[in-house]
């Protein structure tokens, strides 16, 4: 220490730090172990008590806000119409298979051509065991669950510049890193540095609970060794017969896992909302959507562009156009309304609200996202390199590969995530090349990591979410500062209109989010309509 007084670090400074060395998606992640992002408060089904004498709500988007909203409503008594700009329902939940064709903001147009029963989520594509609404409604909405890799221990991490642009084991990184570190703690506790923080008993079991943890020697060091081998992994593995015995390989050393700042993505596997065990619908996540939409029915209207949202003393009443080649326009007039629709597109649209709330709709910029999935002949990730499920990170501008957390070790095609880029730069110069270069700048990348790639691709589908008209971004992006001056704005009912979706809730990106929002909204419309 230098003897000058240190003024402490907010935690503002701390993310902008976060968003400036590792970038945004880091420094979401770096908001929720902070605490501005939390877990779910979902406490079992909405009781709607009262009878609603036949009052209208206008729901405005079938994503899985409008669509819980519309849900409880219908089942609380009131006659319930959803207008929904896309053909399906679902919003960002949504699963591209082989046939389904989109285009994008500029023209560009892609039908996926992944074999049958191959898939990619370009929008949610996990689920966290303590969002625990959207695992009640696949629940009581008969969705069937599987669970959703997040750490593989075999799978990679990869840094450019490190190790010669040589992928490393996820185990092999973990079981270094946290072995090195620990030799240094047993050494500076050995020392007597940490008598006035930790008893004479205390010191005794932190050195045998170091050992285990760090996999230290007799000596409290940490070197090639079987006792070390036994977290990393072997040089040769045991075997059976003549010269079965295990080698242990060399640990890498602590400055090269420095040097290479693999340590970073280790965060990711401890984070709560990347905690085991995670969920995914089995077949696709779209499952939930249909689901859904299969409960409301024909209360669903599709290809439905809202352009107006209008309201007075008795009631709201919504423009629509029709999104066909014929763009007829409608109006639908109801007692209230939820709208869902993302900030992003409800900031262009004319509504009729008071100065608090349109400022708050104009006050949350969306984030840039892209998610390229790639089929490949063959699953070579399990064949070659003993992959099943998980995610690889790396440096280069793809980010992560993620593997699929199902029909392990079967033989033919497979389709993997090959790139997920969030946020600031990335995502935003990959979203500006049309999907053809996306899938290309994919494979280009993605054999950095996997040589395979280059004689095994077939063919990709790129999702870039600023460009897919119906969300222009991934999600909305609060900073502390707007949370504060708009977002209790943003959630208030005003007049006959209230505000539904992932942007109203403090679990932004998550569909989490959605549903509580949704719930939030439908309980104090309720209570309002009761009282009037």
């Amino acid at each position: 220490m230098d003897g000058k007084h240190h003024t402490p670090m907010s935690r503002r400074d701390l993310l902008a730090l976060i968003g400036t060395v590792a970038g945004s998606a880091a420094m979401y992640h770096a908001m929720t172990s902070l605490g501005f992002a939390a877990e779910s408060t979902y406490n079992g089904p909405i009781k709607l008590h009262g009878d609603p004498n036949g009052a209208s709500v206008l729901v405005l988007g079938a994503g899985l806000a409008g669509m819980t909203a519309a849900l409880e409503l219908r089942n609380a008594g009131y006659r319930v119409k959803v207008l929904e700009f896309n053909s399906r329902p679902g919003g960002r939940n949504w699963t591209l298979r082989g046939g389904d064709t989109f285009t994008e903001l500029g023209g560009n147009s892609q039908t996926c051509e992944f074999a049958p029963g191959l898939y990619i989520n370009p929008g949610p594509w996990r689920i966290p065991y303590h969002h625990r609404g959207v695992l009640d409604y696949c629940r009581r909405l008969n969705v069937a669950l599987e669970p959703f890799i997040q750490l593989n221990h075999n799978a990679l991490l990869h840094a450019a510049n490190g190790f010669g642009g040589r992928p490393q084991r996820i185990r092999e990184i973990q079981a270094d890193f946290q072995g090195h570190v620990s030799e240094l703690l047993a050494k500076v506790t050995q020392q007597g540095a940490l008598d006035v923080a930790v008893s004479k008993q205390d010191k005794e079991v932190l050195l045998v609970a170091l050992r285990s943890w760090g996999a230290l020697d007799s000596s409290y060091t940490y070197k090639s060794s079987l006792i070390a081998a036994g977290h990393r992994g072997f040089e040769k593995a045991p075997g059976g017969g003549i010269g079965a015995a295990p080698v242990a390989g060399t640990p890498i050393e602590m400055s090269e896992i420095l040097q290479s700042r693999l340590w970073r993505y280790l965060q990711n596997f401890a984070q709560f909302d990347f905690q085991t065990t995670l969920f995914q619908p089995v077949g696709g996540m779209d499952a939930i959507g249909k689901a859904f939409a299969r409960e409301l029915g024909d209360l669903i209207h599709y290809n439905a562009r809202v352009t107006r949202i209008q309201q007075g003393g008795d009631g709201v009443t919504v423009t629509y156009a029709d999104t066909d080649a014929q763009a007829a326009v409608h109006q639908e007039r109801a007692d209230w309304c939820i709208c869902t629709i993302p900030l992003s597109i409800l900031s262009q649209i004319e509504i009729d609200v008071g100065a608090p709330m349109q400022a708050a709709i104009e006050a949350v910029p969306y984030i840039a996202s892209v998610k390229i999935g790639l089929q490949f002949k063959r699953r070579f990730w399990e064949e070659d390199d003993a992959i099943y499920g998980g995610i690889s990170y790396t440096d280069l501008p793809i980010g992560q590969i993620g593997y699929p957390s199902a029909d392990f070790n079967r033989s033919g095609r497979g389709v993997l995530l090959g790139a997920y880029l969030f946020g600031l730069p990335n995502a935003y110069e990959f979203t500006a090349l049309t999907p053809q270069e996306r899938i290309a700048r994919a494979v280009e990348f993605g054999s950095q990591i996997h040589p395979q790639y280059r004689t095994e691709f077939e063919t990709g589908v790129a999702v870039a979410w600023s460009r897919m008209p119906f969300t222009l971004g991934c999600a909305g992006y609060w900073t502390e500062a707007a949370r504060a001056q708009h977002y209790d704005n943003l959630c208030q009912i005003d007049g006959r209109i209230a505000l539904a979706g992932e942007h109203v809730s403090y679990i932004p990106a998550w569909q989490e989010g959605a549903i509580l929002s949704a719930l939030d909204a439908v309980t104090r419309l309720h209570q309002r309509v009761m009282k009037s």
